[in-house]
């Protein structure tokens, strides 16, 4: 993405959580430090299964009254149902505010930019009644916008923007092994390790317990990790479920397809970092590991 650009994200859904227990509530179900959240830091957290298997993901945002959730679309309402399940006699409520925030992503440098001109140093700011903050996951991702629709508009001509596709975004995430499409794919089809949460900064293993904590833990500190989410180069449409082979042995499987595949490749064998290079295939036909 240029300086000027910026794309719309329309599969986005919105979460709001508020009420006097809503900090408490969420640091014992998310994999990542809620206290670490405040007007000025964002973060990306999830939700696993009890066995610490993926289940959802989420940037998660200080608002006013409490916290705001941006998720996929897809799960937004099973998210406000995981939720609620847990909400039992906690002073919370949840609420889906999806059809009044819009979320945009600028390139970084334009995020500086703002920064500069209101003279703001954090990586969460507000510009024009607009919460900009920096993609915990990767820098390079840019910096994220939410903001109601209305307010968007005015703030893209305040700043000479010009909307672009998606697809630039979404495949610059993709070659930083970072999902974006797809990911209705892996729920409960991988640890959350092993969807590269540590790296994407999702996951915080000095805080207390959370759903999934005790399994998660023990992988890390027995360093039991066997199997990584990587992204694959192909030349053809692959398929969910489709094996990947090197030299007639199994090392993966594919989890999300077309168009930005990334399989679940196995990463104990002492001749991993040869894989980079080694002659892999689905069904006969040749595929590549994008490194990142």
């Amino acid at each position: 993405m240029e300086k000027d650009q910026i794309v719309l994200l329309e599969d986005r859904g919105l979460i709001s959580i508020t009420g006097e227990d809503s900090k408490i509530f969420l640091q014992n179900i998310i994999t990542n430090d809620v206290y670490k959240v405040n007007s000025t830091n964002t973060i990306f957290s999830g939700l696993f299964t009890p066995q610490g298997k993926y289940l959802f993901e989420f940037f998660l945002i200080k608002s006013k009254d409490g916290f705001l959730l941006d998720c996929d679309s897809k799960f937004t309402s099973e998210i406000i149902n995981y939720l609620s399940k847990y909400k039992l006699k906690s002073k919370i409520q949840i609420e889906d505010f999806s059809t009044k925030y819009v979320v945009g992503i600028i390139n970084l440098n334009k995020f500086f930019e703002i920064q500069k001109n209101i003279n703001e140093d954090a990586d969460t700011i507000i510009y024009k009644d607009s919460l900009f903050f920096i993609d915990p996951r990767n820098k390079e991702l840019g910096a994220r916008v939410l903001s109601s629709l209305e307010k968007l508009h005015l703030t893209i001509k305040k700043l000479n923007l010009k909307i672009i596709n998606p697809n630039t975004y979404l495949l610059k995430a993709f070659m930083l092994g970072i999902p974006i499409k797809g990911i209705e794919n892996l729920r409960e089809q991988l640890f959350g390790l092993e969807a590269n949460f540590e790296e994407l900064r999702a996951i915080d293993f000095k805080k207390g317990c959370y759903i999934g904590q005790e399994n998660t833990a023990r992988m890390k500190l027995k360093d039991k990790l066997t199997r990584k989410l990587m992204p694959i180069k192909t030349y053809f449409n692959v398929n969910i479920g489709s094996e990947i082979m090197s030299d007639a042995k199994i090392i993966g499987k594919i989890l999300i397809d077309k168009p930005f595949p990334f399989a679940l490749i196995k990463i104990n064998d002492k001749n991993f970092k040869d894989l980079i290079n080694s002659n892999l295939t689905i069904d006969g036909k040749k595929i590549e590991l994008i490194k990142n």
